[in-house]
Formats: C-alpha cells, sequence, structure tokens
C-alpha cells in the first residue's frame, strides 16, 4: 500500500467551501416532506448595512443547532434565511458615503438615491451571505427572501390595505418622537434614552392682573415659546385659588391661563408645571383634557420657526437655549439655575438628541391587537424561554400606544396612499392607480413617506412562506 503523506496542520479553506457547496447543490438543506411533522424557523434577517458580528454568528449557530437537530430526527426542517432593508438605517450609511463627497440625497433626487441604496444593499448582502456560508449555516438558500423582494413588498401592500379598510390604520397629528439629523419620526423603541449633564432653570412667569409672579423651573428653557398654560393640581391649597387666572409668558409677551390638573405632583418643585402640549407627551395629554391649543416652534430641521419671537427664529435648539437663558437673566425672569442630570432620548441610529415633535404621521391602532396577542399567551398559546420574558411581554402590551409608521426617507416600502390635487380625494390603493377614483383627473400623487423597517419585519414570519398567497409553504410550514 502506497503511503500517503498528510499536511501537517489542517487547512479549512482547501475542504470546508468545496463540501458546503456540495451540500447546497444537492439540496441537503431543503425540506423534504415525509409525513412526520414539520419544523420551521425563519431566520431574524440582519441588515443589509455592513458585516456580520460575532453576535449574528452566535445567533445563527444556535439557530443551526436546532436546525440539524430536527433534520437527523427525521422532520422536514426549513431554516429560512434573508435580509432587511433596515429603512433608515441603511438610508444612514448611503447618507454618510455622500457626505464625504460633498453630496446629500437631495442633490441626487430620490430615484438616483433609491440607486446608489440598492448597489450598497447588494454589497453588504453578497458579504453577509457568503458569511453565513463560511460558519456552515444549513439553511435553505432556494427560499431565501428580502424584506423590499416583490413577494415582500406585496404583502406589506396587503397588510396596509386591509388594516386600513378595517379602520386600524389613520393619519393625523400628533406629538411623535423625531430626530431632526435624520429628518424623520422614530418609534418609541428606536429612542435610545441616556444620562446628560443639564441645567435646572427657575423662572418667573409674572401675573397678568397683580403684582408678583409664579416660578416654574425647566429644563429646556427655549420650549418656553410653545407653552399654552401653567397646571396646578386643583386639591393643591396653595393654588387652587390662583386656576382660572392668567400670566405672562417672559419674552413672549403672551398671557397663557393657569389650569388644575391632578396630574400635578404637590411635593415635586414648586407645583407649577408649564405645558407645552407640542414639544412634551405628558402635556399633550394634559392639552388633550383640557381642549389647549399646541404651538409647535420647530421646523423639521430641527429649528426654531416663525412660532418663536424673531431673534430666535433659524436658531438650532442649543443656540437658542444659550440665547433665551441669556436675555431671561438680563430681563430679571431668571431666578436660578443648577447642575441637573437627566435621562435624555437619543436617535439609536446617529446619536441625535430626540425632539417631541408635533407633525402629521400615519399610525397603527395597537390596542385591539395587543389585547388578541396578550389573549393567546394567557391561554397557554405562547410560551416564552425564560419565563421571566413573560412579565416584559406583558407589561409592553397592556401599556401599548399607537405605532407611528410613517417615515420621512426614501429607502422602504413607500406608503401606498395617493392624493388627487385636484379634488382633495385620498386613494389607499393594492395596485398602482392612474387616475382619481373619485373625479378621473390624472394629476395624482403618492405619499412621499415609506414605512417605519418594522412594517415589513412583523410580515416576516409568514410573508416569506407566500402570504397573502395561500401558498404550499404557508400550508406546510
Amino acid at each position: 500500500m502506497e503511503a500517503v503523506e498528510l499536511e501537517k496542520a489542517y487547512n479549512p479553506k482547501e475542504f470546508e467551501e468545496r463540501i458546503y457547496q456540495e451540500w447546497k447543490e444537492n439540496g441537503c438543506f431543503e425540506p423534504v416532506l415525509n409525513g412526520n411533522p414539520t419544523f420551521t424557523m425563519v431566520m431574524p434577517p440582519p441588515n443589509v448595512t455592513g458585516i456580520l458580528h460575532m453576535g449574528h454568528a452566535l445567533n445563527n449557530l444556535l439557530q443551526d443547532i436546532l436546525a440539524r437537530y430536527w433534520r437527523m430526527k427525521g422532520r422536514p426542517t426549513l431554516w429560512l434565511p434573508g435580509t432587511d432593508h433596515a429603512g433608515i438605517a441603511t438610508q444612514n450609511v448611503v447618507e454618510r458615503e455622500l457626505a464625504q463627497k460633498g453630496l446629500t440625497r437631495h442633490d441626487l433626487g430620490r430615484e438616483k438615491f433609491i440607486e446608489e441604496t440598492w448597489k450598497v444593499k447588494e454589497r453588504h448582502h453578497s458579504i453577509i451571505t457568503k458569511q453565513l456560508e463560511k460558519i456552515g449555516s444549513s439553511c435553505d438558500w432556494s427560499r431565501e427572501r428580502f424584506t423590499l423582494d416583490e413577494g415582500l413588498s406585496a404583502a406589506v401592500r396587503e397588510a396596509f390595505v386591509r388594516l386600513y379598510e378595517r379602520g386600524l390604520i389613520y393619519k393625523g397629528h400628533y406629538l411623535v418622537n423625531y430626530c431632526p439629523q435624520c429628518g424623520t419620526a422614530l418609534a418609541d423603541d428606536e429612542v435610545e434614552h441616556s444620562s446628560v449633564a443639564g441645567r435646572l432653570y427657575d423662572i418667573t412667569y409674572p401675573f397678568v392682573s397683580r403684582e408678583g409672579g409664579i416660578t416654574v423651573a425647566t429644563t429646556r428653557p427655549e420650549t418656553m415659546f410653545g407653552d399654552v398654560a401653567v397646571a396646578v393640581n386643583p386639591e393643591d391649597e396653595r393654588y387652587k385659588d390662583l386656576i382660572g387666572t392668567s400670566v405672562i409668558l417672559p419674552l413672549a409677551n403672551k398671557e397663557i391661563p393657569i389650569i388644575g390638573d391632578s396630574y400635578v405632583d404637590m411635593e415635586f418643585g414648586t407645583g407649577f408645571v408649564k405645558i407645552t402640549p407640542a414639544h412634551d407627551p405628558n402635556d399633550w395629554e394634559i392639552g388633550q383634557r383640557h381642549n389647549l391649543p399646541q404651538v409647535n416652534i420647530l421646523n423639521p430641521d430641527g429649528t426654531l420657526n416663525e412660532n418663536v419671537p424673531t431673534p430666535y427664529q433659524g436658531m438650532g435648539v442649543q443656540e437658542a437655549r444659550i440665547a433665551v437663558v441669556k436675555d431671561l437673566e438680563e430681563g430679571g425672569y431668571l431666578l436660578s439655575s443648577k447642575q441637573h442630570d437627566h435621562e435624555v432620548g437619543h436617535c439609536y441610529r446617529c446619536s441625535t438628541i430626540i425632539e417631541p415633535y408635533l407633525s402629521e404621521q400615519w399610525f397603527v391602532s395597537m390596542e385591539s391587537m395587543a389585547k388578541k396577542a396578550l389573549a393567546a399567551w394567557e391561554r397557554g398559546e405562547v410560551n416564552f424561554y425564560a419565563k421571566r420574558w413573560e412579565n416584559t411581554y406583558s407589561h409592553w402590551l397592556k401599556n401599548i400606544r399607537p405605532w407611528c409608521i410613517s417615515r420621512q426617507l426614501w429607502w422602504g416600502h413607500r406608503i401606498p396612499v395617493w392624493y388627487c390635487q385636484d379634488c382633495d380625494e385620498i386613494m389607499v390603493e393594492r395596485v398602482d392607480p392612474t387616475a382619481c377614483k373619485k373625479c378621473g383627473s390624472t394629476n395624482i400623487e403618492q405619499d412621499s413617506d415609506v414605512l417605519d423597517t418594522w412594517f415589513s419585519s412583523w410580515l416576516w414570519p409568514f410573508s416569506t412562506l407566500g402570504w397573502p398567497a395561500e401558498s404550499a409553504d404557508l400550508k406546510n410550514f
């Protein structure tokens, strides 16, 4: 027998890629129905914004163990791979690349910008796919999906139209989380809170009809131009006689009323709370209860708008804060200021401070759907491992709020709503219209916003299997 000399060191590159390609070519990862119960996993789709990290490797390793285990146990096993278009994250990548060239997306225009974004998607997707293959992920590549592919785009549109037809999707002016840098609204889960070293300012608001005034405290004095009232607790013996009187808003020389609301904590601070419905979520709720006006003081780019005194118009928030504090001090309205660390929301992608911002957006009413999801868990139809996550799930669903689904971006699923410029008809359609359904005009425009990335992601477990069509995969897996 002829002796074969083995290499002193094992070189995986000589074997692993060849063996993996043989697995793929022979359909080793494709499920074959055999009468046994099926086992299905859809890969949590990684964002096409870069390359996979060690967290992805661990996550996919655990999935791979499950897939191989059940496959060897004889169950038809589908592990379906795919990637996420990751709206704001991917758009940020492209905009940063453009910024290095001294350009913005507006220099390119929407169509050209989207073409550039597809190029970034393809570049990163090829890297991600190769990485998954290199770690031996036994997923069924013949069924790979992308959240912006044709099938999933159809699913997204179907879901939007169905929810709109059921009255669960609506458009309205509401307070949203807004990133001035990205120029878009954000969901609550896209806001990351961290402690910021700020200052707490005590400011005098003079009475209208008598000497003296009241003291309010704020960390954001520039928002005072959006104040429409000052609130006290109606049970507060110190101040309940002031309810119905008015004070003067410093620097703006505007009268605003003192109102009573039980939200105010009598034990906190001075007992007076400035109410700014267009720039604070708690104040928004108070404003709704008392039918107060909403005064938005910000432009979409985060600068102060025409609703503030002329000297501050066009200033950024931080610049305006410095100017307002200086003028309050010179006018004798600033009583004191002190160091005050507090939690502030930041954009999860660019770390810009989030501004509560009043704007017109699209929303999903979540309450009725949350009740169904909560009931499914209570009936034992949903199990959590580890069980401690049950408390998180329950708290989240019991405190759910309307979901802001519109984003002022260009990369993503464009909202399937068209507006007639001649008769103001609004059309929500499964197929792109060519003319107004009401007046026949061809002068129609599609909504410029795109949907939150999660609007396609939440459909992922079944849209990847062919929904809304009654596909064989949807039936079998």
